[in-house]
């Protein structure tokens, strides 16, 4: 009879507390579980902190970030308006740098509706002296190596500035439209720089340099119309070289003119070698424009093997006669070799210097 009492009072009692609240815990996941079916996640739309990471190091930027500025480094205070740019303004009205290097000024820039053309400066400074890296004289034997094609190939390009050692010129080609963006990358990471004119070979129009390009025979005044286009197109370089030009380095008559201009512009003129009967050498010395020409074309035949014979071959003449210049295109291979023989060329007892410092003094 009491047992029966016992168990009639657990009835009365209800459910256990236990077992209610697992009843209560499972009818709220079937709630939610409801809930978020049909009206989504309650936390959706919260707000999130999203992290601008900078990109990872990388100096040669497509061609979308022409116009930024290249560096945060402080330029050197040598004006009261300076700016830090790739992409330089319709008219040059203050200094403009790619990092510490200086890519245009005001008073070495004639403003054309063309772009900015160089100038000498009123106080007699040229941009030769004013866009070539300094070089410190060690006594040693200088060599110069010009490598030529840049500007064309973005993917070239960029291994060249990021591959070669600082102490190499080079020389960009006037047709692509973002040229001042690598040619303000290189400026940024110490290379000299220079113009690569188009000019006419033996077996034109076969080989064709390009619009623009200097003839023979064309005229004074349509050459020089087609040099100002092509010496408008950037800012920042020392000199001129020449694209392709067998036929019209070889008529002295046509290069003059030519010559003459670059001198009265303060730039110098570097010849890369690959004309056999040029007349540069002569001109130059009669008009008065700071020159040097390219004692071997290494990559005209392109191996490891030839490159390097010609890389050693431009020591012996340096050791001879205290300089040496060579000149080479944008080859992998030719980036390659360039790169591996510059490393021990100071142990070597000789310095790689830009192409502004090997030239001759004009007189």
């Amino acid at each position: 009879m009491a047992a029966n009492s016992t168990v009639d009072a657990g009835a009365r009692r209800g459910p256990h507390p236990l077992a209610l609240a697992w009843l209560a815990f499972f009818a709220l996941l079937i709630v939610s579980g409801a809930v978020i079916t049909f009206f989504g996640d309650p936390h959706a739309g919260s707000p999130v902190v999203t992290m601008d990471l900078p990109p990872p190091s990388h100096p040669a930027r497509k061609a979308a970030s022409v116009g930024r500025p290249l560096s945060q480094t402080v330029p050197p205070p040598t004006a009261d308006a300076t700016q830090t740019a790739t992409a330089l303004p319709q008219k040059v009205t203050q200094q403009i740098f790619a990092g510490r290097a200086l890519i245009a000024d005001p008073s070495l820039v004639e403003n054309t509706p063309l772009g900015p053309l160089p100038r000498i400066a009123d106080n007699g400074t040229t941009p030769m002296r004013a866009y070539a890296p300094a070089v410190a004289g060690d006594g040693r034997p200088h060599i110069a190596i010009v490598i030529g094609g840049l500007g064309i190939s973005a993917k070239q390009t960029e291994a060249a500035i990021n591959g070669l050692p600082a102490g190499v010129t080079l020389a960009f080609a006037p047709y692509a439209g973002d040229t001042q963006h690598w040619a303000s990358l290189a400026r940024a990471q110490g290379h000299e720089v220079l113009l690569e004119v188009p000019m006419e070979p033996f077996d034109f129009p076969d080989s064709d340099p390009g619009p623009h390009t200097l003839r023979s025979g064309a005229g004074e005044d349509a050459n020089t119309e087609r040099l100002v286009w092509a010496m408008t197109r950037f800012s920042g370089y020392a000199g001129v070289t020449n694209l392709l030009g067998g036929r019209f380095l070889s008529d002295a008559m046509s290069l003059e003119p030519v010559l003459t201009y670059l001198a009265r512009r303060g730039l110098m003129f570097y010849d890369n070698g690959s004309a056999s009967h040029s007349t540069a050498p002569d001109v130059a010395a009669r008009v008065g424009v700071p020159f040097a020409q390219a004692d071997s074309t290494i990559d005209t035949i392109q191996t490891a093997m030839e490159i390097d014979r010609r890389l050693s071959a431009l020591e012996s003449v340096a050791r001879t006669r205290g300089s040496a210049g060579g000149s080479g295109q944008l080859y992998p291979v030719t980036i390659d070799r360039v790169r591996n023989w510059a490393q021990g060329l100071g142990g070597r007892g000789f310095v790689l210097v830009p192409a502004s410092a090997i030239v001759s003094a004009p007189k």
